[in-house]
């Protein structure tokens, strides 16, 4: 097999959001883990993949583009962020292909080496797999790719590794900020490729999409830990697993992130800041919408979540906020046994990162098949209880 044959349409059609880009050219790159199955999905050979060839593809050899995105972070406003350490390389089967952890870009933060470390992309890869096994829209990942170079990560020398994922799409609320910032132009490009007649469907059905996924979320215990508004997405996928995790009750104060500091989002706060960041796509659209319908759809969050949260019956939902773990609570209806709990996770990395992944693998072996008992050891399945934790985004 040859090279895939990617189109790219992202950059032909906003070609104002991107920058040609190329990969770092990096020392040694090596396949530490490849969805095989999504692989086939997406109609590429494994074993083309696990060749030389497919290798240094997976590292970016092809090259592609950095895109551009705004996005308010912490609640404070960058007009320019963009891929800083990512490089999209084009579309294949349905999906958009990205690696993350592929170098410095244009849109680099000075001091940053555009690099990723091994644990992180570990970490994003078994997640996102998870997500996606359980049923919640999620970015995909294709594989795991070790660079041969040594970073450093907190003041620790840590192993180069770079992510390969797919999304449906990667334009984000940030991308909508971005445009608003330039022209009315581009910002109705932007909506029109994102496959919308006008500003306010774009909203309607992104309300549509992410409310849900929010719940869903939090059904699951799950954490996002750094949800601004180049990490919400227009297409209502999960996206970028850097420093989340899993509270094992019902703690709305629940916070684990290293950088969110004042708990802005903590697991209690998360439907709230989907609706902070829906409210600045409205303002991003505004230039190019009626006002009046984008109030409109604002003004019927609060009613379109409670239609939501009562088809999950009063009955539940009193049982989940005082489960002692949602996990165990959520299997009577259903749910997973087997998630990517914190401590086990973190132990399981630490452990692939000093060369003996084993343990990685069988967490991952368990948390993709979740629903099966024989997945994994009964262990896996037992609650963790809460215990001091912090994960970090791995930048």
């Amino acid at each position: 097999m040859n090279a895939p044959r990617l189109t790219h349409n992202f950059a032909a059609a906003l070609p104002e959001l991107c920058v040609p880009t190329q990969a770092a050219q990096f020392p040694s790159p090596d396949l530490v883990v490849l969805n095989e199955g999504f692989a086939r999905e997406l109609g590429l050979d494994p074993n083309w993949l696990r060749s030389e060839e497919g290798i240094a593809w997976l590292a970016g050899s092809a090259g592609g583009v950095a895109t551009a995105y705004a996005g308010h972070q912490f609640g404070g406003f960058s007009p320019l962020l963009g891929d800083g350490r990512a490089m999209l390389l084009g579309e294949l089967g349905g999906y958009e292909i990205q690696l993350k952890g592929s170098g410095r870009t244009r849109f680099s933060r000075p001091g940053s080496d555009g690099r990723g470390a091994l644990g992180p992309m570990l970490r994003e890869y078994l997640v996102s797999e998870f997500m996606h096994a359980v049923g919640v829209p999620t970015t995909r990942a294709l594989a795991v790719v070790t660079t041969g170079e040594r970073i450093v990560r907190n003041g620790r020398p840590a192993i180069g590794a770079l992510l390969v994922r797919a999304a449906r799409s990667h334009l984000r609320v940030g991308t909508v900020q971005y445009a608003a910032t330039q022209s009315l132009e581009l910002t109705q490009k932007v909506v029109e490729y994102a496959g919308f007649s006008s500003p306010s469907e774009l909203l309607d059905t992104v309300i549509d999409r992410q409310l849900p996924l929010v719940l869903h979320w939090m059904r699951l215990g799950f954490i996002h830990g750094v949800m601004n508004t180049d990490n919400t997405t227009l297409s209502g996928e999960t996206i970028d697993y850097g420093p989340c995790a899993f509270t094992e009750a019902w703690d709305n104060d629940a916070c684990f992130s290293s950088i969110d500091t004042s708990g802005r989002y903590a697991f209690g706060q998360q439907l709230n800041i989907l609706g902070w960041n829906l409210t600045r796509l409205a303002e991003a659209l505004l230039p190019i919408a009626d006002e009046a319908q984008l109030r409109s759809l604002l003004d019927e969050l609060p009613g379109r979540l409670q239609v939501l949260v009562d088809k999950l019956g009063d009955d539940y939902l009193a049982g989940l906020a005082t489960a002692a773990d949602i996990t165990t609570y959520n299997r009577d209806f259903g749910g997973p046994v087997f998630i990517p709990r914190n401590m086990m996770l973190q132990r399981a990395l630490q452990s692939a990162e000093a060369g003996h992944p084993d343990d990685y693998f069988a967490l991952l072996k368990a948390v993709t098949d979740p629903y099966n008992p024989e997945a994994g050891p009964a262990w896996m399945a037992e609650p963790e209880g809460e215990q001091p934790f912090v994960t970090f985004c791995g930048t």
